[in-house]
């Protein structure tokens, strides 16, 4: 591996962590929690995120979704709800460290109903089947993992909720570099190999997104972090 990937690597993997400490912090800081809306949620966090490791940054939108708005995609904007004492949520946040950024999701249930804890985990599991894919698959393009991991839904008795399965992530602003082509996105009509250098003869990083849905009972459960950086 060349010291450019390597460094890379770490700069994501890096970004991936903090991402993560800060989503414990989050859980243990009892931020999730009923009577409040999503909206002061996600100014907690973000001052959390500020206290904690200094972030300002975000390189998209940041998410929190609870209820009926966890069948919402990324794009949509719903109406802010109040979370209740039995609900589902879910976050996306793209914090930026350093100039490089990360994209983590995670779902979390507030009570003990079976349907929506089978949901959250149902999403975990599904991840990790759709790693081993990309893996076992050395010339796999956007169109072929997003069919193996939108198929995973049917598999586990939900329907795949996003128009994406995930994108590229890498050094600030990767949007504007790389535009909103599906070629950037794990997208049905992505047929260029995920592992395909970039314009300027670079390897690619990818994000896996799994987005999972049940829209008669209206629950949905999001898991997304780096596919490609072990």
């Amino acid at each position: 591996m060349n010291s450019y990937l390597t460094q890379r690597h770490l700069s994501l993997r890096e970004a991936e962590t903090k991402a993560a400490e800060l989503f414990r912090a989050i859980e243990e800081k009892g931020l999730l929690r009923s009577g409040v809306t999503e909206k002061q949620i996600n100014r907690e966090i973000y001052e959390l995120a500020f206290q904690m490791l200094g972030i300002k940054k975000y390189w998209h939108k940041r998410i929190v979704r609870a209820g009926r708005n966890t069948l919402y995609p990324y794009r949509e904007n719903p109406p802010d709800l109040t979370v209740s004492d039995e609900d589902i949520v879910f976050l996306d946040f793209g914090p930026i460290f350093e100039d490089w950024e990360a994209d983590f999701g995670r779902t979390y249930v507030l009570g003990d109903d079976p349907n929506k804890l089978k949901l959250q985990s149902d999403i975990a599991l599904a991840w990790a089947e759709g790693k081993a894919f990309f893996q076992s698959q050395p010339q796999i393009t956007g169109s072929e993992l997003f069919a193996f991991v939108s198929g995973l839904a049917a598999k586990y008795g939900w329907e795949f909720g996003g128009p994406h399965a995930g994108h590229l992530i890498g050094e600030f602003p990767h949007e504007q570099i790389q535009g909103e082509e599906v070629e950037n996105y794990i997208h049905p009509d992505n047929h260029v190999p995920m592992r395909a250098p970039d314009q300027n003869g670079h390897p690619r990083d990818w994000i896996l997104e799994i987005h999972f849905v049940d829209r008669k009972l209206e629950i949905g459960g999001f898991m997304e972090q780096l596919l490609t950086v072990d």
